[in-house]
């Protein structure tokens, strides 16, 4: 259950995660995934050959491929946040969590947690067990309290296949970094900038929406 406040954190939030905390807590975390994947793959292979993360002849075609997985994902997104109710109280969950963060934050948590991630999950994960393993445990880690969360589980399931798919196809991490950058951008910058979902719901219900 969320709070009467569609803007404070859930009831069923981790205790000691209060408004704005996450953002600070996303830093840390990314940076450590970041840095164990480096760990590893220096461990693994000695050294980190930027072929890993592109390859110059296929740079564009990349690019264009990453922007496209992470325009289609937003699209399953934007569909599931009009039809389903659970989509929408994930959103107000998630937007208590995060406070208030300026468009320059937004960029640089998306960045960050999109290659962090991918470095650590088709980087070193993909690369050492291949993209099942990968995917399932990028699944696990975007799991959290009650049962709005399950959704979010669902959808990092579907993104974490496609991420895993661009890099086998194309053989290097670039796409499945665009991708997940441009996924992490559009969906934070909705939560920080825009009305609660159940504000929005009770001046519909009230007759002040359109």
């Amino acid at each position: 259950m969320t709070s009467s406040d569609p803007l404070e954190p859930a009831e069923d939030a981790p205790e000691g995660l209060r408004r704005g905390q996450l953002y600070k807590l996303a830093w840390a975390f990314y940076l450590l995934l970041a840095l164990a994947a480096i760990v590893w793959l220096g461990m693994r292979e000695g050294a980190i050959s930027l072929s890993l993360f592109v390859r110059w002849p296929s740079a564009l075609p990349d690019v264009a491929l990453g922007l496209g997985v992470g325009g289609s994902l937003i699209a399953v997104w934007t569909l599931a946040r009009r039809h389903l109710a659970s989509a929408r109280r994930l959103e107000d969950e998630l937007r208590g969590l995060l406070g208030e963060i300026d468009r320059g934050e937004v960029i640089a948590l998306a960045m960050l947690s999109g290659f962090a991630e991918e470095l650590f999950f088709r980087g070193a994960v993909q690369g050492a067990f291949g993209w099942v393993v990968a995917t399932a445990l990028f699944t696990l880690l975007h799991t959290g309290p009650g049962a709005s969360f399950r959704l979010w589980t669902l959808f990092a399931g579907v993104a974490g296949l496609a991420f895993a798919g661009l890099v086998v196809w194309r053989q290097n991490l670039l796409a499945a970094i665009v991708a997940h950058v441009v996924v992490n951008a559009v969906n934070l910058y909705y939560l920080v900038h825009t009305e609660s979902n159940s504000a929005e719901e009770a001046g519909l219900e009230d007759g002040h929406g359109l």
